[in-house]
C-alpha cells in the first residue's frame, strides 16, 4: 500500500520535483568534480611541483656527526665516507616505494679544467642523467636528473650515461663556460688540482671530455662540469661509491604528527608511530630510506617539502569549503521547494490525517519522495561531474582526473542526505496541520 501511495504521490507535481532534482544534480555535479579533484589534486600538484627538484637528500651518516672543538664544527670523516652504488635499488623497496618517483646519485671531484689557453679550478659532478637501474619487479626502470630536476635547462644535448669508448660527453655550467670560452662541441682537458705546496702547477692529466650542452640551474652546477657517474668514479678512483643521493618523492602535507616525528620517531607513541609510518609524509619516507640503506642519513629538504605540503593542503581546504557551501545551498533550495509543496498539498495531508494516518506515516511519504529525488539528482550529478572533472583536469594539468569508484556512493549518499535535511526541516509544517482546519478551508 505504501509503495502504491508513494508512486502516485511522486507522479504528481512533476515540475516541482524536477526542479528539486535539477537543484540536487547541480550540487552533485559540483561535489563530484571537487571530490575527484581533492582526491587526485595531491598527486597532480605533487607531480607539478617536482619542477622544484628533489625533496630528500641521502648522505653517509658520518656527514651529520659534528664534533665541536673550540666552538668550531670539526668532522674528520666528512668527505671520506661513501655510499655503495649497489644500494640504490633499495630506495624502491621501501613501504612507500611507489611514491619514490626518481633519484640521482652524486659524486663530486675537484679538478682543473683546461680550455684553450685558460685553466680554472672547478667541481666535476658525477650523476645519472637518464640511466637504467634494473629493479627486481621492473628491469627497465630508468632514473636520473632529467626526471627529478626538470628545472635544469640544457642548451644542446644531454650526455649519454652508458656511452662506450671514446671521449666522454659532459654538461658545462653557463658561468664556467663563459669564463673558459667553451661552447657546445668544445673539448676540455681535466687535470688533478696541484698540491697546496705547488699551487698553480698541474700535477697530472686526468682525461679529455667533450661539451654536449650548456647547463643552467641557478645553483652550484652553473659553475661546474656535470658528467656520467661512472666516468667521475673512475677519475676519483672510487668505483661504485657515492657521496649523496637526491631523491624525489610524492608526499602529503605536513601536520602536527609529522612535525613531532621530525624530532625523532622515539617521541611518538606506538599508535602515532603506526599512523605516521603508514602515511606518505616526507619524514616517514626519509625514515624508511634510513631503514633500507644501513649507515646513511636521509634528510628532507624542508624548503621544497614544506612548499609542496602547504600548497596542496590549502587547495584541498578550499575545495572542501566550496563543497560544503554547495551542499548547504542545495539543502536550502530543497527546503524551500518542500515547504511550498506541503502548503499546496495541505488538503491532501489533512485528509490523510482525518482517515487515520499517523504523522510518521506522512513524514515517511515525503521522505520517500525526497530519497527518490536525491538518487535521481545524484546520478545525474555524478555523470555530469565526471565530465566536468575531466575538463578541469585537462585544462589545468594537461591530463585527465582519476575519478575513484568511492566517489559514486559518497556523492549519492551526500545528495540523499542533502534532500533529507531540506525535507525534514520543512516537513515540521505537517505536524501543525489540523484536519478540521484544512478541510474547512481555513488553511
Amino acid at each position: 500500500m505504501f509503495l502504491r501511495m508513494l508512486r502516485q504521490s511522486f507522479a504528481g507535481n512533476r515540475k516541482r520535483k524536477a526542479l528539486a532534482a535539477v537543484t540536487v544534480a547541480l550540487s552533485a555535479t559540483l561535489i563530484t568534480t571537487l571530490f575527484a579533484l581533492s582526491v587526485d589534486v595531491g598527486d597532480k600538484m605533487a607531480s607539478e611541483m617536482k619542477a622544484y627538484g628533489s625533496n630528500i637528500r641521502v648522505t653517509p651518516r658520518t656527514e651529520n656527526m659534528p664534533l665541536i672543538i673550540g666552538g668550531r664544527d670539526f668532522n674528520p670523516l666528512r668527505g671520506r665516507d661513501f655510499i655503495d652504488e649497489s644500494a640504490l635499488p633499495a630506495l624502491k623497496d621501501i613501504f612507500w616505494r611507489h611514491n619514490v618517483v626518481g633519484f640521482a646519485p652524486r659524486l663530486t671531484l675537484p679538478v682543473v679544467v683546461i680550455g684553450g689557453a685558460r685553466s680554472l679550478e672547478a667541481s666535476l659532478i658525477g650523476t645519472y642523467f637518464d640511466k637504467n637501474v634494473p629493479l627486481p619487479d621492473d628491469p627497465g626502470y630508468r632514473t636520473g636528473v632529467r626526471g627529478i630536476n626538470p628545472f635544469w635547462h640544457v642548451e644542446g644535448a644531454w650526455p649519454d650515461d652508458e656511452a662506450g669508448a671514446g671521449i666522454t660527453g659532459v654538461l658545462i655550467g653557463g658561468g664556467l663556460a663563459g669564463r673558459l670560452g667553451a661552447r657546445v662541441g668544445s673539448e676540455l682537458t681535466l687535470a688533478e688540482p696541484a698540491p697546496q705546496a705547488a699551487s698553480g702547477v698541474v700535477q697530472a692529466t686526468s682525461g679529455i671530455v667533450k661539451v654536449t650542452g650548456i647547463l643552467a640551474t641557478g645553483d652550484v652546477e652553473d659553475n661546474a662540469l656535470v658528467a656520467p657517474l661512472g666516468f667521475v668514479q673512475k677519475l676519483a678512483r672510487r668505483p661504485g661509491k657515492l657521496q649523496s643521493i637526491d631523491v624525489s618523492a610524492l608526499t602529503v602535507a605536513e601536520n602536527d604528527l609529522s612535525r613531532k616525528a621530525s624530532r625523532g620517531a622515539e617521541a611518538l607513541t606506538p599508535e602515532e608511530y603506526d599512523v605516521w609510518y603508514c602515511t606518505a609524509y616526507v619524514s616517514s619516507i626519509a625514515h624508511q630510506i634510513e631503514e633500507a640503506i644501513p649507515g646513511v642519513s636521509a634528510r628532507p629538504i624542508w624548503q621544497v617539502a614544506a612548499g609542496e605540503g602547504a600548497v596542496i593542503g590549502r587547495i584541498q581546504s578550499l575545495l572542501f569549503v566550496v563543497s560544503v557551501a554547495a551542499i548547504a545551498a542545495a539543502a536550502m533550495a530543497v527546503a524551500a521547494l518542500t515547504t511550498t509543496t506541503i502548503t499546496e498539498r495541505a488538503g491532501e495531508i489533512g485528509l490523510m490525517k482525518a482517515l487515520g494516518a499517523a504523522p510518521w506515516q506522512i513524514y515517511l511519504l515525503f521522505i520517500g519522495e525526497a530519497v527518490i529525488v536525491g538518487l535521481i539528482g545524484g546520478l545525474i550529478g555524478v555523470a555530469a561531474g565526471y565530465l566536468m572533472a575531466q575538463g578541469v583536469g585537462w585544462s589545468v594539468f594537461g591530463a585527465g582526473v582519476e575519478v575513484r569508484a568511492i566517489t559514486v556512493p559518497v556523492v549519492l549518499a551526500t545528495s540523499v542526505l542533502t534532500v533529507l535535511v531540506g525535507a525534514l526541516v520543512s516537513s515540521r509544517e505537517i505536524a501543525s496541520l489540523l484536519p478540521v482546519e484544512v478541510l474547512h478551508g481555513r488553511r
